[in-house]
Formats: C-alpha cells, structure tokens, sequence
C-alpha cells in the first residue's frame, strides 16, 4: 500500500470516527408519533415514529430508547436522515404491511400509559415524555394514535392509524355549509273587495350540521404556577392561565389536571371567558388541584380531549414560582407574578454575561429580567450540558495529535522525494 493511501486512510478514520462520537442537541432526534393502542388487526401492533430535526445524518448506533418501568427498552441503531422518519414496530415488520420498519423491538407499551426518554451514544437526554399518568392523546377503540404538534404539544391523529412514516395530521375544521335565502314574494296590495295575499315566507339559512365541528381557542397557555408557597399549600398555592391571543377566549369546560400522586381534575365553570392578552389565576381553593414539591406538572385540556398545554417539573424551590419563558422553556423565580406578565430573578453570572453583552439580555422571558442573588432553577433544568464533555474535548485532542504526527510523516516523505 502506498504511503499517501495510508494518510489518506489515517484522515478518513479519524474524521469518521469523530462525526460517530459527536454528542446530539436536545430534541435534535424526538419521538414523533406513538401507537400506543395497536391497529385494529392487532393490540400488539404496537409502534414508535422518531423524526431528525436536523439537516444532518445521525447514526443511532449506541442510542437507546427506553420506558422507566424497563418495556420497552430499545438500543438503536442504524441512520435516521436529515428530515426524516425513524419507524420502529414492535416484534415483527409485520405491524404495518405497507410501511417498511426501519427497526424491530420488543416490550409492549402500558395502555395506561408510560414514560419515555431518548439518549444519545454519551447517554445525553434528548427527548422525554412524561404520560406515566396517562397518555397526551390516541383512541384505544378507534386507533387514532397520539401525534406530536409543532409546538411540542401533543394531538390525536385524524385518522384511525395515524401516519407512520409521514407528517403528522393537520386538524382541518370543515366549513359550515350556508344555502342562499330566496328572494321573498312582495305582499299584493288590499283592496276593499279582495282578502290581501299574505306575504311568502323566505327560505331560512340551512345549517348542514353534520359537518360542524367546535372550534376552541388556541393559544392558550399554562403561565405560572406556585407548587411550594412559603406559606401554607393548602391555601396558597396557584396556577396562572395566560390568553397569547388579542380576541377574548372562552374556556367553558376546559380542563386543568396534575399528573401526578392523587389526581385532580378541574373544570372551567360555563361562561368562564379570559380576556385577550389577559391572565386567569386560579387558587388551590378553588381547583382542588394539590401541586407535589417535586416533580409533578399540570395538563391544559381542551373540551375534545386534546392536550393543548402542558407543564412538568422536577423540584419546587420553597417560595418560588415557575415561568414561562418566551422562548418556551421554563425557569424559576423568587418574584412570583399572578395575574401579571412573569419577571425573571437572574442568578449573577448571566448579570455579568449582560455587562459584556452591552447589556444585551442572554435569557428571553414574559416581560421583565431582574438581577437577584437567587437563582430559579438548577443550571441541569435551564442549560443542556453533556456530563461527557471532557470525554469528547480529550478525543478531539487525540484526534489532532494524529492529524499532526500524520502530517509530520508526509513532510518527511516529500523530503525523502526530494533529496532522491
């Protein structure tokens, strides 16, 4: 074998080996759809879509996908391609004739529901879903499966078996179907000797009402709660809806539930309506809803059963509220705001990040940043940090050193050439 074959070999292994060992992004890979409830020719046909969200290919060798009870438990592996869709049926390519798996498992999915987390190859958090209280969204009877919105929230599919392999569906509303009024017959005019002709009814508006279907608000979120009050739980504690729209929304049998320990369901009186742009709060008294201290979360139901909001936590500092952010995430804060936009205590290393910044803020939220010695949440729960780190800077290390003692021996061989 030649001498530059071999630097060529020693590059392309190097470079391989390090697009391998490259740690994923949060939600870079999500879980996309799941059939939780089977296919009507079976309940074991069981099924779980992935999808890449980046434009580049992620081998997913050494991945794995796994249920917290341990079924399933998956190790994955294989290429899931920029944009694309990652299927994996349960036990045999059986499960859905007319769609290739691109993996085969084993472990039913509790019907009652599971929870769920991908890892990448450095066992890095990529995605969870936290539906061990129930799941977000599908139909045991029907077979709709539960789809993931681009919000990250969750729906029921559309149609019965949902849409292995494709784009999730997209709601559509039908349109009410209106037939035009006819013209009215004038009334003829009376005369003393004749009975005046009386006027003709016109045709009223036909309403086909089999096609209507309740459209609901959305744009209605959880905005802040208060799990661990200062003072007592039981009095104390409350949940903040805010209406992101500008028209009013009304919320007449929506639901509000925990997710975890003794579960409360709370539904909005009918007429309850919330102003655009506006906040609701509700107290414990008033719910019957008990936060947990420590991990728990809150479900925002529409009256069709769809999940339109959605919040989990893992531990309450006492005294503390948790916020929306505007970017979505969410972070703790001694400034608890019910009834008003979110202010957000910033712990003092991102104080000093703004002084750099020209005082250019680094964290997006509702309204307002205040500087505050206390910080609201652990960096594990505002931050994604790989524990590998310093794994995969002492590999790029090692990498370079290669690249250079490679190069080193060209030199010299070119050297070599020369002097002959």
């Amino acid at each position: 074998m030649s001498f530059f074959k071999k630097i060529l070999i020693i590059f392309f292994f190097c470079f391989s080996f390090f697009s391998y060992i490259s740690a994923a992004n949060s939600l870079d890979v999500v879980i996309n759809e799941i059939a939780w409830m089977g296919t009507k020719v079976s309940p074991n046909d069981e099924w779980i879509e992935l999808y890449n969200n980046t434009d580049m290919t992620i081998n997913l060798q050494g991945w794995k996908l796994k249920a917290t009870d341990g079924s399933p438990e998956i190790n994955l592996a294989g290429n899931l391609y920029s944009k694309n869709f990652f299927l994996l049926e349960r036990t045999n390519d059986n499960t859905l004739p007319s769609v290739s798996a691109d993996q085969i498992y084993t472990g039913a999915l509790k019907n009652n529901g599971e929870e769920l987390k991908l890892y990448d190859n450095f066992g890095n958090l990529i995605d969870s879903l936290n539906c061990s209280s129930g799941w977000f969204g599908g139909d045991n009877e029907t077979k709709q499966t539960m789809e993931r919105k681009t919000n990250n929230n969750w729906q029921t599919s559309q149609a019965s078996g949902g849409t292995p392999k494709n784009k999730n569906s997209s709601i559509q509303i039908p349109q009410l179907e209106i037939a035009p009024a006819s013209t009215s017959t004038p009334a003829s005019t009376s005369t003393p000797a004749s009975t005046s002709t009386p006027a003709s009814t016109s045709t009223p508006v036909k309403i086909v009402k089999d096609s209507f279907q309740q459209t609901y608000s959305s744009g209605i979120v959880i905005n802040e709660i208060l799990a661990a009050p200062e003072g007592a739980d039981d009095t104390e504690e409350w949940i903040e809806i805010k209406n992101l729209n500008e028209q009013e929304a009304d919320l007449s049998n929506w639901k509000i539930q925990d997710i975890k320990g003794s579960i409360n369901v709370y539904i909005f009186p009918h007429g309850t309506k919330i102003k655009g742009k506006s906040f609701l709060t509700l107290s414990r008294p008033t719910t019957k809803i008990t936060l947990n201290n420590s991990d728990d979360g809150l479900s925002l139901i529409q009256p069709n059963g769809n999940v339109l909001d959605n919040v989990i936590y893992k531990k309450a500092p006492i005294g503390q509220s948790y916020n929306r952010l505007e970017s979505n995430d969410w972070a703790w804060s001694s400034i608890l705001t019910p009834g008003s936009a979110n202010i957000i205590s910033a712990p003092l290393s991102l104080e000093k990040n703004s002084e750099k910044n020209n005082g250019t803020k680094t964290l997006k939220e509702n309204s307002k940043f205040y500087p505050n010695k206390k910080f609201a949440a652990t960096a594990a729960e505002q931050i994604p940090w790989s524990p590998n780190s310093l794994l995969i800077f002492l590999i790029v290390i090692v990498i370079a050193i290669i690249a250079g003692v490679a190069i080193f021996f060209l030199k010299k061989h070119l050297q070599k050439q020369d002097e002959i």
